[in-house]
């Protein structure tokens, strides 16, 4: 099948070599060199917005998707969403609840509610679209009988919030990310892939997309159907292998499957 949705990649992925403008401009090389059309900013040193719209016109590359900090979205979300504009990006994005829910619990998820729905809200006035990604938490952790992304789901609107759905997290949440996105249809713009691999002791660790246990055709049908644009490819952890080579297994194996 052939997919109508743009592979990217998470920057996270190489971070280490993203900590100053000189491996920054050097990492969105080799990832267009890989075939990559599309990056998410994340992880990176500090930049200006002027720098990276010139560095990703020099690669070919667009940047649809970042993670940006919430205090900096709080304190000016027009300034935040002008910055955005500068490098064409629609699409800004929270890593996680500031805060910490797994060690302190409910009161992050209505600090994050009281803070983001303000933001959220200002940003669609001006273009934008405030998008939240997962971990497992969201999954593991329940109040009144729900978990916390159904509960995100529920105190934002469609139109306020969407979900960079992370494949690897939902599952290690307990939940079959296809069924996540057939929920969350609409409001997955973007999502996250990234690889479960299960070790010989039966824990599990990230791998490169097709080389774990997840169903990424399936997973995709599911995306296309939900709507989804972009699939940024995202491997927290590479475990001694060059990060750029695992980007490009993952590249390798997603166009095989019709990916482009």
């Amino acid at each position: 099948m052939a997919y109508d949705m743009t592979i990217g990649a998470q920057l996270y992925t190489v971070h280490d070599y993203t900590k100053t403008l000189e491996g920054f401009a050097e990492a969105l090389k080799k990832v267009a060199d890989i075939g990559y059309t599309t990056v998410q900013v994340s992880g990176t040193c500090a930049f200006e917005p002027e720098w990276l719209r010139e560095e990703l016109k020099k690669n070919g590359l667009e940047c649809p998707l970042t993670h940006s900090p919430m205090d900096k979205m709080i304190e000016n979300p027009d300034k935040v969403v002008a910055d955005h504009k500068v490098f064409g990006c629609k699409y800004i994005g929270i890593g996680s609840m500031p805060g910490n829910l797994k060690e302190n619990g409910h009161s992050v998820y209505e600090n994050f509610v009281a803070n983001g729905k303000p933001v959220a809200k200002r940003f669609a006035e001006l273009g934008a679209y405030m998008m939240f990604h997962n971990h497992n938490a969201e999954y593991l952790m329940e109040h009144d009988g729900k978990n916390y992304m159904q509960l995100l789901s529920e105190a934002f609107a469609p139109d306020e919030m969407g979900f960079t759905l992370d494949t690897y997290w939902a599952k290690a949440g307990g939940y079959d990310p296809v069924e996540e996105i057939k929920r969350l249809s609409g409001r997955l713009p973007c999502i996250h892939y990234k690889d479960m691999e299960v070790l010989g002791d039966g824990t599990t660790r990230f791998s490169w997309v097709g080389g774990g246990i997840l169903d990424f055709e399936k997973i995709s049908d599911a995306a296309q159907a939900a709507g989804t644009k972009y699939i940024f490819v995202e491997q927290d952890n590479c475990f001694g292998e060059d990060p750029f080579e695992c980007l490009k297994k993952s590249y390798q194996y997603l166009t095989s499957i019709g990916l482009k």
